[in-house]
């Protein structure tokens, strides 16, 4: 029986007649994206996580003679399923990697990188290859794979509706382990479907200086753009001074 690692030599070896050995592990050229920047931003945005996924598509490794574990676009990567896993040529995928914080081990939300995306080069029955199509960041081994599309970018107009301040949700974390944001970045919020958080709600955010005698300041406006069960993805619109983990967060209802 041929083992799986022939089986993946013998596919790109197959998949790529007439190249030389050497060019027949490198992948198509990779091209510059002509998405505009704001879907951009929000495809690359992180994610909230509450739990470990399930999902056991992957990135296993690249065709190369070294061993590697990160990649950018012009490699040809290797995915841990294949044609009887119902993967087909032309599939596209995000590559996602949850970032593990101190708050999400007190029970609170992780960070989800998102990578990049990618495209199916060509499968075997248990295996596959793929391009990568865009590079958030750099690509890495274990990275999971979700169901590519493309974001729509919201239209609001500011909310002038008195924001709740009964049900204080916080600011948690942003890729990177970031812990401080400014206009047009994105920070993940400790609120989500079940808290009556949609795509597009508006917040404000608050600093409480815990000092006696004194209001919370107003510290900006945000937007939810990704919302899961208990936490979503917010990006910051106004911003009147350095918004940082921590910080409460109301919703305007």
């Amino acid at each position: 029986m041929t083992s799986r690692t022939s089986v993946g030599a013998l596919l790109v070896a197959s998949l790529l007649t007439g190249h030389a050995a050497s060019e027949a592990q490198t992948g198509p050229a990779p091209t510059t994206s002509r998405l505009p920047p704001d879907v951009l931003a929000l495809a690359c945005a992180p994610r909230a996580d509450t739990m470990a996924p399930e999902t056991p598509l992957r990135v296993t490794g690249g065709q190369d003679t070294i061993v590697r574990s990160t990649y950018h676009p012009g490699d040809l990567i290797t995915i841990n399923a294949g044609s009887e896993h119902g993967i087909q040529v032309g599939d596209e995928y995000y590559t996602r990697r949850t970032e593990r914080t101190r708050q999400a081990a007190k029970g609170t939300s992780n960070a989800v990188r998102t990578s990049g995306w990618i495209r199916i080069y060509a499968v075997d029955d248990e295996m596959s290859l793929a391009t990568i199509t865009h590079a958030c960041d750099v690509i890495e081994v274990n990275d999971r794979l979700e169901p590519f599309a493309l974001p729509t970018p919201l239209v609001f107009a500011l909310d002038q509706r008195k924001p709740e301040r009964d049900n204080y949700g916080h600011v948690m974390t942003g890729a990177d382990h970031r812990t401080t944001f400014a206009k047009g970045d994105f920070l993940i919020l400790d609120r989500g479907t079940t808290q009556g958080v949609t795509p597009g709600s508006q917040f404000v955010i608050y600093r409480n200086k815990e000092a006696d005698g004194n209001f919370l300041f107003d510290l900006g406006e945000a937007v939810a753009v990704a919302v899961t069960a208990d936490a979503a993805t917010l990006q910051v619109i106004v911003s009147r001074g350095a918004i940082q983990t921590g910080d409460l967060v109301a919703i305007r209802k």
